[in-house]
């Protein structure tokens, strides 16, 4: 069987998992806080047929050895952490991060998740809430029924105003977290990411101190895609796919050809 046939299969099988990441980035191109994804390719083990500095001869050496690869591999996906733009809309509940950082979510577990989509809600008791599943913001922020407006200040500061009342209340402070490396986070679905060993404990402290970024109200941050570009990359990732295809296509028919002349 012809080495050839193997590579060109792990070729294939590279670019089918570049135009799923690609596939993922497009689809997601209208979703609020979502960080791209890039595949990270690597090649595979060589098979070392002579060795590079090899004795020739008893007074020589190779100066170059004789080693073939065996083909490619997706060895990682990474999440570019970039700031997308910026969607104004002047509701009161929604946020985003202008720099790095993350909001605080508490799952259903108890355990923290960190997001950048900032589109949030209140529930039936006034709390602070994620808008899609209804999670529950951190620290915990409880809004009266009779609050006429809520004001989120750069640094996360929640104040409401309370009919009858002239002083602004303060509810609390919103969370915000950075991460040493951000791209070791495991995204879990529904904008949200978890800590991992890669990433780091997270780095807590008040949004627009300290390299955290700052809150904007009435604003949020879209998807970090540029449709352009992940065109251009599925065609780039298209034609390589189709100069594999046309590897297997070369060796099927050199493979024929021995078989009819045999």
């Amino acid at each position: 069987m012809m080495p050839a046939l193997w590579i060109a299969k792990t070729g294939l099988d590279a670019q089918q998992t570049n135009i799923s990441v690609i596939s993922n980035n497009l689809a997601n191109s209208s979703t609020i806080g979502f960080k791209k994804g890039r595949p990270v390719f690597e090649d595979l083990l060589y098979q070392k047929i002579n060795q590079p500095g090899g004795r020739s001869s008893a007074d020589s050496e190779l100066p170059t050895g004789l080693m073939i690869g065996v083909g490619a591999k997706v060895m990682s996906t990474q999440k570019t952490f970039t700031q997308g733009d910026v969607q104004t809309t002047d509701n009161a509940l929604d946020l985003m991060i202008s720099g790095s950082g993350f909001f605080e979510i508490e799952l259903p577990d108890g355990t923290t998740a960190y997001t950048r989509n900032g589109q949030f809600a209140m529930d039936d008791e006034g709390t602070i809430v994620t808008s899609g599943s209804g999670y529950t913001v951190q620290p915990a922020i409880q809004v009266p029924n009779n609050a006429t407006s809520i004001t989120v200040s750069s640094d996360g500061q929640v104040s409401v105003t309370i009919t009858g009342q002239a002083e602004v209340q303060v509810l609390g402070q919103l969370n915000v977290s950075r991460f040493v490396n951000p791209q070791g986070l495991e995204p879990i679905g529904e904008n949200l990411f978890i800590e991992t060993q890669s990433s780091g404990a997270p780095i807590q402290g008040a949004a627009g101190q300290d390299g955290m970024g700052s809150i904007k109200q009435g604003m949020l941050e879209t998807a970090n895609v540029n449709v352009t570009e992940e065109l251009v990359n599925l065609i780039q990732a298209q034609r390589v796919y189709e100069m594999n295809s046309k590897v297997l296509s070369a060796v099927n028919d050199m493979l024929s050809s021995l078989n009819s002349n045999t």
